[in-house]
């Protein structure tokens, strides 16, 4: 057909890494990685989809938040930009929010520490003006392990600090600034479903993210506050080169059924759909971005 239109073999549109990646040590940083990311600058459109609303988008230094974050930006909102301590990865967050004509304000500091997501809340409010959408997006993963012998009490408690408290303190803190039709999206993962013994801890973490945001959805529609769960599967970010050997790196995704790991411009749509007015009816809810692999 002459006029036919333009269909993507889902398999091989996303970029495909190289799978020749060093090891980092953590935090990983996207400005270290020999194949950086598909954050989507170069494609995403936005649809005011968004427009005036304003989001705190934590781990937006990279990977998925990044990718969030300049959706987000695109679709009309301001972004607060959480991050621990990769200064040159949140300033390319910052650039690409501020290239689509929105504001951009960066909050370094370790969510392990409940006065850092107390004032990450502030900060947003008092420099942006309101807060409608929390993405809790921020996850610290460990290297992977032959066993959980080698998952030391320090390491363990800073997992769950990060990973699931973190979302406890900074979801008490919004809202009171949330009014109805605000969002609150957590990212869990498939390992919340397929646990890996390798990141066991993390895995964990997952699953608590599931069970935290079921319940909190009951709680927090009575004020009009929706809330839901990403899970993504494989997805090339730094976490990738800071968690697993340069063998693992190789083949990682690699037995999805997509046959490669996701970008994180691939996930970015997923969460503008939580964030806006067209899945207001979608509450604790978990959406899987996972190329085919089964939730369950």
């Amino acid at each position: 057909m002459a006029n036919a239109p333009r269909m993507d073999d889902p398999r091989e549109a996303g970029d495909k890494p190289r799978f020749d990646e060093k090891t980092q040590a953590h935090p990983g940083s996207e400005a270290r990685m020999r194949t950086k990311p598909d954050f989507g600058e170069a494609t995403y459109r936005g649809h005011g989809r968004l427009e005036g609303r304003v989001a705190l988008v934590t781990g937006a230094d990279s990977g998925i938040g990044r990718a969030v974050a300049l959706a987000f930006a695109r679709e009309g909102a301001d972004v607060a930009i959480a991050y621990l301590s990769e200064d040159e990865d949140a300033k390319e967050t910052e650039r690409v929010v501020r290239e689509a004509g929105r504001r951009a304000v960066l909050l370094r500091g370790d969510l392990a520490d409940p006065k850092v997501c107390e004032a990450h809340v502030a900060a947003t409010v008092a420099t942006l003006g309101r807060l409608d959408v929390l993405v809790n997006n921020a996850a610290f993963q460990g290297k992977a392990v032959a066993s959980i012998a080698e998952i030391d009490v320090e390491r363990l408690e800073r997992t769950f600090k990060v990973n699931v408290l973190a979302m406890f303190h900074l979801v008490r803190h919004a809202l009171p600034h949330m009014k109805p039709g605000a969002s609150i999206i957590n990212t869990a993962s498939i390992q919340a479903y397929q646990p890996s013994a390798a990141i066991l801890d993390y895995a964990a973490t997952k699953g608590a993210i599931v069970t935290f945001t079921k319940g909190l959805a009951e709680e927090v529609i009575e004020k009009g506050v929706r809330a839901n769960v990403i899970a993504p599967g494989p997805v090339w970010t730094p976490l990738i080169a800071q968690s697993f050997d340069e063998e693992k790196v190789r083949s990682f995704g690699k037995d999805s059924p997509m046959g490669r790991p996701a970008q994180p411009a691939e996930l970015a749509p997923a969460f503008v759909f939580l964030a806006c007015d067209e899945s207001r009816y979608v509450n604790g809810e978990v959406l899987g971005v996972t190329g085919g692999k089964p939730l369950g």
